[in-house]
Parts: C-alpha cells; structure tokens; sequence
C-alpha cells in the first residue's frame, strides 16, 4: 500500500471511467504520421493496447493507494449533481466490493487488446473494433464505479450496444442470430429492471447507492421491496445469467471472437452478481429475504443443468463445440455465486464475490486457449479435434496441451487454485443462512450444489482426456506451441489463479468488512 492523496485517488477512478471513451473517440480519428507504423491498421490496434494500458495501470495504482484498512469505508469519492430536478448525481466511488472488479476489468481488457494487436480478429474496420472494446471496457467499469442507480443503469446498459456490434461483425459461424439474441434478452430484462430501479428510488426518497445501503429498506414497505426485488432481479438474473433466463449465452459465446468471449465471460456476467449484492441485498433485504430461496433453487438448477449440458456436448459423437461447452460451464459457475448470494450470510456473499473474480480469471484464460485452439486447428468441435483417440495436445504441442489441463483442473475447483474458495465459501453459506431462512432447504441446495461439483469434475475431466491425450498420428498436421504474445497474455491469469487460490486473504481481506457493513446495514 502507498499513501496517495484523496484527490489522486478521486483522479485516478474518474480516469478508469472516462479514459477508455475518450480512447474510443481518439481511435475513430486518423492516425497522426509518425505513429502509423506499418499501417494505419497497425497503429489503431496499438492505440487500443496503449489506452488500456493506462487504464490498467491506473487501476492497480488506485488498489496500492486504496487504505486496505477501512475496505469498507467508501474512497476515491466523486459526488457532483447532475439531473437537480431528479437528484441524480455524478456519484463515483470504490470499496472492498468493486474494486476487485475493477482492477479484473482492467486487466482483462488489456490482455484482450493485447492478442488483438497480434491476432486481429477478421473482420471489418481495427478503428471499429478498437473503439467498441474501449466503449465496452468504459461501460463496465463504470458500473463497478458508480454510486447512483441512474447512473448505474445507464452504465449497466452502455456495454449493450458494443457486445452486440463485436458478435455482430467481428464473430463467427451464426453471428447474427447470436448478436440478436443476446440483444433482445438483455434490453427485456434491463427495461423491466429500470422499473424496479425508479420504485426504490422514489419510494426512498434517493438514488443514491450509499444512502440506501446505510437505510436498509427501513424506508421502504416490504410490499414495495417484493416488487422492487422481482423487478431488478430479473434484469440482473438475465446479465449473470441465472438459469432458466441463460439461453442467449450459449450462442453468444461460440459465435463471439476470442476476446468478445473473454470480455463476456470475464466481466459482463459480473455486472448481474454485483447488482444483487451492491443494490438488492442492501436496500432491499426483506424483498431479497422473500426471494432467497427460489433464487437459490434456480441457482443450483442451473448447477446441475449446465454441467449435465457440459457432459452431454463432451461425450464422444456428440459434435460438442468447446466454446459451447464452456459457456454451458459460466451457467454452472454462475450458480454458486447466486447460490452464495441467496444464502444472505457474510460467508456465502463472501464466497460469491471470490468465485466472481475466479471465474473471470479462469474462464477468460480457457477462453483465451480455445481461441488459440481454434486458430491452429481451424476448428472447436471435440470430435474433429479428437477423432479416434484424442487431439494429443500433451505430443503436439505440449505448452498449450498443459494450460488447457490447467485451465479445466482450475475451473472444476482443485484446491490451491482460485475456483476452489469461492464454491466452498458458498457451500459453507448454505450449510447455515440467515435467520429467516429454511435451514433444511438450503442443506438440500448446499448438496445438489456439492453434487454439481462432481460433474464439474467429470466434463471437465473428459475434456482434458479426449483434447490432451492420446496418440500422435504419424500424418497429424504440425501445431504451432504456445507463441510469445500468447504467453505474455495468459502468463497474468495463470498466476492469479494460484496466487488467489494460495492466499485467499488478498481477496477475502478486502471483501469481508464491506460485505459485514452492507449486510448490517452500513451501521457497524
């Protein structure tokens, strides 16, 4: 930690947010000629690495500066009024919660610019893309920052229209149908959502994030939390998204480029979880309290659900896509972290806020490798990669075979990795929920949710088997290994998986005391 002053710091996230657009307007002008380089195609791209570049810098310059004190305490405060008539302000602001996402957006933003400057995705115009990634990244960013529910909303609505283009144009076999989807799904839930949004708003008396935190639905009849809950919670549950509202994912995954993939699965699914937790949990207890158990019900639903889909797209004959398959996995992931959130304990929100970060970090890395897969192989259908006895990643190239094996043993929850934390601390919640709660409902959800890890295991395992073992033919094409931008890129992931599954506390340390302050209603 370096002591930094406020006034930096207020610098600092306001840069996060306003950088990448600012960027993204900078990449739409022409290139001036003593940067062009090779090509003006060349210099966009390498405008998109610089830009993020600084925006990951001044994330990891505001999380050395941020007082890992008082996690719980708000920092880098901005607050300016901006719609007087509406008291909607201009209300920036960072603590334990969003600061880990901020700094994972950050980072995964940059490593996506940077494979994009060595492996541009086929497509029209860099200028587009680049813009679109930086649009995307100030979008996200921004609802990991602001503290108003206006602001939110709009910021939670702003990645929308990127997301779509980048499938839309940048993507690959049923791009269209996939981009429409993932359109159509999430604006129906984002209106139904902004209903939910005005009603806690007016009924408060605030849009103010903080304010409502510190009230705790005190001011709010339980009716009114009821509908609030339904309302917002179906826009959030659509984002994360929350089975059975999770059937875009699938299709935007396999047909979005590598690093559309990345971004969506990296961070867009965040936006949904941290909703619930910065805005639902604590305005609106009483309502979330009513819900709990059915959003616990879904959540290991979709548990079993996605990893049963997972096996099914693994077995041999099946023509499974790997991107699919992944994706189907996200729906799994995904369903601790609502299970986490249902529980209404520090242990599960804990836990969901951890497998949030450990999910984006592992699922962005295999994202990455199936990607690279794709590009050698020229295909992610496990049944060409594998024919008769497997793709032999281990023989023919044997750097990208043992990331891969990585990858898949950190996403089913191997101890000493991150994805182990966050579903065990999620588990742990549901053992013992919060007063209010069916005890013996949530011991039923904790052992589907226990059961859903040994299919993780077992799809997961099959993967690895069919795709890294086997023989090599003696006329298999040659595969190139892993190459020196793709190493620079995947290099920060791997080790903050180890790192987050070996000293937990760096993340647990931040989250905990603003999880116990939400959960009391900012009164401890």
């Amino acid at each position: 930690m370096i002591d930094i002053n406020e006034s930096v710091m207020q610098f600092l996230l306001a840069f996060l947010v306003v950088g990448p657009l600012l960027g993204a307007a900078a990449a739409l002008l022409p290139a001036p000629p003593g940067l062009k380089g090779r090509s003006p195609e060349q210099a966009v791209l390498r405008h998109g690495v610089t830009v993020t570049g600084a925006v990951l810098v001044a994330a990891v310059v505001l999380a050395l500066g941020f007082d890992h004190d008082q996690p719980s305490k708000m920092q880098a405060t901005t607050d300016i009024s901006w719609i007087p008539a509406l008291d909607v302000r201009i209300h920036l602001g960072t603590d334990g919660i969003s600061l880990p996402l901020l700094v994972l957006t950050a980072l995964l933003t940059f490593l996506s610019a940077l494979y994009s400057y060595f492996k541009p995705p086929a497509g029209p115009s860099p200028k587009a893309f680049v813009a679109l990634l930086l649009v995307l990244e100030s979008g996200t960013l921004a609802t990991f920052a602001v503290l108003d529910l206006i602001l939110f909303f709009l910021a939670f609505e702003m990645v929308l229209v990127p997301m779509y283009f980048l499938i839309a144009r940048w993507g690959g076999e049923g791009r269209a149908e996939a981009a429409w989807r993932f359109i159509l799904y999430t604006l129906l839930g984002s209106v139904v959502m902004l209903l939910g949004l005005l009603l806690i708003g007016i009924s408060a008396g605030t849009f103010d994030m903080v304010a409502l935190a510190t009230d705790n639905g005190r001011s709010l009849t339980t009716s009114v939390q009821v509908i609030a809950v339904l309302a917002v919670g179906i826009g959030l549950a659509v984002k994360t998204p929350m089975w059975p509202l999770h059937s875009w994912l699938p299709d935007a995954h396999t047909a979005a480029p590598t690093v559309g993939s990345v971004l969506l699965a990296g961070v867009l699914l965040k936006m949904g979880t941290y909703g619930f937790v910065r805005v639902l949990l604590p305005a609106a207890p009483d309502g979330l309290r009513t819900f709990a158990p059915y959003l616990a019900a879904f959540a290991v639903v979709g548990i079993v659900y996605g990893s049963l889909a997972c096996l099914a797209l693994a077995q041999r004959g099946a023509k499974g896509d790997l991107k699919r398959l992944i994706a189907y996995s996200s729906v799994g992931h995904m369903g601790f972290v609502l299970l986490g959130i249902a529980t209404m304990t520090p242990t599960g929100v804990n836990g969901a806020l951890f497998a949030n970060i450990a999910h984006g970090l592992i699922t962005g890395l295999l994202f990455f490798l199936v990607g690279a897969l794709k590009e050698r192989t020229g295909s992610t259908d496990l049944d060409a990669l594998a024919e008769q006895t497997g793709a032999a990643l281990y023989g023919r190239a044997p750097r990208l075979g043992g990331l891969l094996a990585f990858g898949a043993v950190a996403s089913l929850g191997l101890p000493g990795l991150a994805g182990f934390w966050g579903e065990m601390l999620a588990l742990f919640g549901a053992f013992d929920p919060a007063d209010g709660l069916s005890r013996p409902a949530f011991l039923t959800f904790m052992a589907i949710g226990a059961f859903g890890t040994l299919l993780t295991a077992a799809y997961l395992l099959v993967v690895v088997r069919r795709v890294c073992m086997g023989a090599v033919p003696q006329d298999a094409p040659h595969l190139t290994d892993v190459r020196g931008y793709e190493f620079a890129a995947w290099t920060p992931l791997v080790v903050l998986t180890v790192v987050a599954g070996l000293w937990p506390k760096a993340l647990l340390g931040l989250t905990d005391p603003a999880v116990q302050q939400l959960l009391a209603g900012g009164t401890r």
